[in-house]
């Protein structure tokens, strides 16, 4: 009997789902176990909300600590957007002259993340979060393209138990989840990024019944979840791997043989 082994790789972190397969010899009620279990496995396994698949786009672009800057842009009394459209084109005019600056620089091609807020905010006032490849040489370019205020405040992303990918996605999405929470901006997406920005890869493959999934080493568990029963079982892990070991190298895909 052999079963799926399903993983998600975005930098440092793995999300993995190891469940059964159906067999066409199975009977109906082990079928329809086998089925609940890989339906449970894949929902766990589904980024369904805005910050878990932030969460893996951030790891996958800014793996390290201080890979990424993490930067809050506000605005100041005399250009003061009218509403989030008018804040969206300013962060759009913005993100075009940084990286146009970068480049002029010698820099690498600007990889950007960001979000919007004003509800949540206790000033009430516009502002931009956003995340961007860490050079070095960024600060004195970012107050130079950001001519909308004085006020930029700056940080090195942290990769740590307190400060991580998870808690600065839900941060850069929680006026999202307020808002969908009051019903008072339905349909709007949280954050948005460049196209250069890397997604995370997953792998599917078959091992045998025998295989058991289990942490690397060293790492930190951040979810656990497993259910056995009779006729099925599913088990669902989430770890960030430490120092450099978390590289992947994606394996080569199979081609199939033409048909003679």
């Amino acid at each position: 009997m052999a079963l799926t082994l399903k993983t998600i790789y975005a930098g440092p972190l793995r999300v993995q789902a190891l469940y059964n397969r159906c067999a066409p010899s199975d009977a109906p009620k082990v079928r329809q176990a086998k089925h609940q279990a890989s339906s449970a496995a894949q929902r766990r396994m589904n980024q369904i909300y805005s910050y878990q698949q932030l969460e893996l786009r951030l790891a996958a672009n800014f793996p390290t600590p201080g890979s990424g800057l993490v930067v809050t842009l506000t605005f100041d009394d005399a250009h003061m957007p009218r509403d989030r459209s008018e804040a969206q084109r300013r962060c759009k005019y913005f993100r075009s002259k940084l990286a146009a600056a970068r480049l002029a620089a010698g820099l690498p091609e600007l990889v950007m993340f960001w979000s919007p807020e004003v509800l949540t905010s206790a000033s009430g006032r516009w502002h931009f979060h956003i995340v961007i490849d860490n050079t070095g040489r960024d600060m004195e370019l970012i107050r130079s393209c950001w001519i909308y205020g004085s006020d930029v405040e700056a940080k090195k992303l942290r990769v740590d138990a307190e400060k991580n990918h998870e808690t600065l996605a839900r941060y850069m999405t929680k006026e999202l989840r307020e808002c969908q929470e009051y019903d008072a901006k339905p349909g709007l997406h949280g954050w948005s990024c460049t196209r250069n920005a890397k997604k995370p890869e997953t792998e599917t493959l078959t091992v045998q019944d025998d295989f058991r999934l289990e942490p690397p080493e060293g790492c930190a568990v951040l979810l656990d979840e497993k259910k056995v029963t009779e006729w099925a079982s599913y088990h669902v892990l989430k770890y960030r791997l430490n120092g450099e070991i978390f590289i992947h190298a994606p394996r080569a895909k199979r081609r199939r043989r033409p048909r003679e």
